[in-house]
Formats: structure tokens, C-alpha cells, sequence
């Protein structure tokens, strides 16, 4: 274990991190699991224990290679990515299927596995290393409008496009990422202006056509204005269910919890181990437990500010937030949500909640960023070594 552990290279606090998410997982997600057997129809809670731990153990271990592999690569590879993931998204549009009686708008099935994939969440990882590179090689480059459009607007809002119609809350959370990195990389502020004015009018665009043709996105639309409207509104109608128990499961947590286990609107709570699995741990554990867990994902934040600030290149430093700050972002969405600060999303909580791609793009993340935490310690003259024997790093450059 020692021989495994000094292989281990980056920030040692963002793998600690990683592991006390994960193992505390394994607890919230075990009890919310007998409520997802009933619905499943599997009565057994051990099946679903079972493959969250397959989930986390797939994701280590994709954190583990990415983390060795040197970050510069992934320039190159966004490249090829991005073009990949678009791809992924208009074939997970056009299929049209459903998985367990849900709509599969946003998952494709593997050949052969059986397991399905939420191509959306690739999607966003690939742009945001996509979009860090492309501000990386105008760093020392004056930016206009005009030259920026098709290599660097047109595949974000293609990306945003494609998954909007069936997930309003990811493209909502994809765009405001790109902002916050576009912004950090030196964007002129008066072209993002320009650009988020674009992003409502399609929004609105979007929006009105689906009011004008309902037959061909049904419900979205109406699900995300029903959704606002409940929230703005105050009223307790029955499509506010879900809010309604986890608000009970939240009250009912007091300030010590129930205890382990012992959660009772996880029997009620539709999703209680995945979008509202934050209520179950506040029910669980207390307002102790929900601080807590905050905190950590707040001390992940703060090691991700951290490992930016020592990148030594500017796409090092991009790449960190672009992929660091959704993971944060995302997390407290999940608890705004769980406790009525914010209309529900959707969105689940990043290592904890149950979920293969969810928790697969997280841990491919988080390598991502030990990659660059791992170079911070890697002499300069070394490291420029292994920059010219990265042949994908000529392609990015050429390009």
C-alpha cells in the first residue's frame, strides 16, 4: 500500500478529498438504495450498492492513468474530442429511445455492456479543455470578434444546441463555465457581452419555437417554465413533490441527524440517491453532517485555486478551472436545490450520488487536474522535454 501511495503524484489534499467523497458515498447511497430497488423492481439493495462501487472503482482508476498522463496532451486531443462529443450528442438526440421507461434523450446505450452513457457530461468536459486551449494560444494575441467566432463560438454553442433541447440545467451550467473561463483568460469584456446576448436570443428562439411546435420537444419547455413558475410562485402544487419531502427530510434532521440509515423520506423521495441525495444526508446526519460535506467541497475549491495559481502555463492554470469549477458549481446546485435556494435541475452531486457517467467525468477531472498538479513539481527542464515529444501538441499549434 506505502509502494502504491508514493506513486500517487499531485496535490495530496484533492486525492484526500476524492477518497473521503467517495467513501462517505457509499453510506447515503446504501440507504437511499432499498426506495431504488423497490422502483427498479430488483428488491435488492445489495445490486445497487454493488454497482456504485463498480462506478467508483472504474473512476479511480481513471483517475489514476489520467493523472499520469502529461496535460499538454490534452490539447491535441480536445481537438479530436470536440468533434467526437458532437457527434455523440446528435446521435443521442436523433435516437429517440427510452432506458427503464425514462426518456433517453440524454444517454446513449453501450454495444455489448449494457450500460448507458450521458453523452452531455463528456460533452462538457471536452469543451471546457477545448476552450482553455484555444485561450491558452491567444494569450499573447490580440482577440477580435470576428476571428473568434468559428474556431472558438461556433463549437460551444453547437455543444449547447444539441444537449439544450433535453437539458436545459447542464447547458445552462456548460455556458456559464465558458464565461467564468473565457473571462479569467482575457476575453474582451465587451464581445462577452455580445456573446451572452446571443445565448438569450437563441434561448428565446428556442423557447418560442417549441411553444409554436410542441409535438416536436414535448414537455421540456413546459417542465423547465413549471419548474421556475413553482419556485417563483410559493404555491404548493403536486408538482412540487420531490421539494416538498426533501424539505421534510431536512427538517427532520435537526441539528444531530436521525442517524445512519435510518433516513424515512428516502421511502418517499423520488431520486433520493442521486438529485436529492443531499436531503437524505442532511435527514441522516444533521445540519453537522450537511456543513460538513459543504466544507469539503468548498476545501476542493479552494485546492483547485490553488493548483491553477502554481500551472506553469497558461493552459495549465485554464484547464484546472475549466474542468475544477463545474465539479464545485454543480455540488452546490445539488444542495440549493435540496433545500428550495434554486428550481430543481437535475443535477446530481458530484462523487456522491449514484450515477456511472457522473461519477466517471468527475474522476476524469479531477485527474486532470493532479495531471497539472503533478507537472507544478516537475523541473523546467524536464518538462520541456517532454513538451517536444508530445506530438499532439504540434497538432494543436498548427491548428
Amino acid at each position: 500500500m506505502q509502494e502504491f501511495l508514493r506513486k500517487l503524484k499531485g496535490d495530496r489534499s484533492i486525492w484526500a478529498i476524492a477518497a473521503l467523497l467517495a467513501l462517505f458515498s457509499f453510506l447515503p447511497v446504501y440507504s437511499a438504495a432499498s426506495n431504488l430497488a423497490y422502483m427498479r423492481g430488483s428488491g435488492s439493495t445489495f445490486t445497487v450498492f454493488l454497482k456504485h462501487f463498480m462506478h467508483l472503482g472504474v473512476g479511480f482508476v481513471l483517475m489514476y492513468f489520467v493523472h499520469l498522463m502529461p496535460y499538454r496532451y490534452l490539447r491535441g486531443l480536445s481537438m479530436v474530442g470536440i468533434m467526437v462529443a458532437l457527434v455523440l450528442l446528435g446521435f443521442t438526440m436523433l435516437q429517440g429511445n427510452t432506458i427503464e421507461g425514462a426518456n433517453a434523450s440524454r444517454w446513449i446505450q453501450i454495444p455489448f455492456v449494457g450500460v448507458s452513457f450521458q453523452t452531455s457530461t463528456l460533452a462538457s468536459l471536452v469543451l471546457m479543455v477545448y476552450v482553455a486551449r484555444y485561450m491558452a494560444k491567444m494569450a499573447d494575441k490580440t482577440i477580435t470578434f470576428k476571428e473568434s467566432i468559428l474556431p472558438l463560438w461556433m463549437p460551444v454553442f453547437l455543444v449547447l444546441i444539441l444537449i439544450l433541447p433535453a437539458n436545459f440545467s447542464t447547458a445552462a451550467l456548460i455556458f456559464l463555465t465558458v464565461i467564468i473561463l473565457v473571462f479569467l483568460g482575457g476575453y474582451p469584456i465587451n464581445y462577452l457581452a455580445l456573446i451572452i446576448g446571443m445565448g438569450v436570443l437563441i434561448l428565446s428562439i428556442f423557447v418560442l419555437a417549441a411553444k409554436a411546435f410542441p409535438d416536436a420537444m414535448p414537455n421540456r419547455v413546459d417542465t423547465w417554465m413549471s419548474r421556475i413558475e413553482n419556485f417563483s410562485n410559493g404555491e404548493d402544487t403536486e408538482e412540487d413533490y420531490q421539494i416538498e419531502k426533501a424539505k421534510i427530510a431536512i427538517a427532520s434532521g435537526g441539528i444531530k441527524g436521525v442517524g445512519p440509515g435510518k433516513s424515512v423520506q428516502k421511502n418517499f423521495l423520488p431520486q433520493s440517491s442521486s438529485d436529492f441525495i443531499y436531503a437524505i444526508v442532511v435527514e441522516e446526519y444533521g445540519l453537522i453532517g450537511a456543513v460538513i460535506l459543504m466544507s469539503v467541497y468548498l476545501w476542493l475549491l479552494f485546492r483547485i485555486l490553488v493548483v491553477s495559481h502554481k500551472a506553469k502555463t497558461i493552459f495549465g492554470t485554464l484547464v484546472v478551472l475549466g474542468v475544477g469549477l463545474p465539479i464545485v458549481i454543480q455540488a452546490l446546485l445539488n444542495m440549493a436545490v435540496a433545500v428550495e435556494l434554486f428550481p430543481v435541475t437535475g443535477q446530481t452531486l458530484p462523487l456522491i450520488s449514484s450515477g456511472g457517467t457522473s461519477i466517471w467525468m468527475t474522476c476524469l477531472a479531477v485527474g486532470i487536474i493532479l495531471s497539472v498538479s503533478a507537472d507544478s513539481s516537475i523541473p523546467e527542464k524536464e518538462e520541456v522535454e517532454i513538451d517536444e515529444e508530445n506530438p499532439l501538441e504540434i497538432l494543436s499549434e498548427a491548428i
